[in-house]
């Protein structure tokens, strides 16, 4: 055997497979934000008929979850800046036209007389 020992298996190194390694860059990201955006703009142009806080309070709720997403993406101070799986940018894109349209709906009823519905009519 010409000096040479074979190393007991819990020794040797691992043999992985090309298709291990390398993994496809749509895992790093996540869709997952879009079909929630989806559902509170419908909810809060729903809402709008009863009063015009819904729009507000939830195009307010989704500007800061935007401002999250883009500081996930962009800030190194962020302790979400190192995870391994962050908001995909058209998810980022898809909250904060969110964000926009419920604000402008809330705006539009505001600036039509609708904020004498600030409270929903019982």
């Amino acid at each position: 055997m010409d000096g040479y020992r074979e190393l007991p298996p819990a020794y040797r190194r691992p043999r992985s497979s090309r298709s291990a390694r390398l993994e496809p860059r749509s895992a790093e990201r996540s869709h997952a934000a879009i079909p929630v955006a989806v559902v509170l703009v419908g909810v809060g142009l729903y809402g709008a008929s009863y009063s015009l806080l819904v729009p507000a309070l939830l195009g307010f709720v989704l500007l800061l979850s935007g401002l999250s997403f883009l500081s996930t993406r962009l800030n190194p101070l962020s302790p979400h800046f190192y995870l391994s799986r962050k908001p995909s940018w058209a998810a980022i894109g898809v909250v904060f036209l969110g964000a926009v349209a419920l604000l402008a709906d809330a705006w539009a009823l505001w600036s039509s007389g609708g904020g004498a519905r600030l409270l929903p009519h019982l």
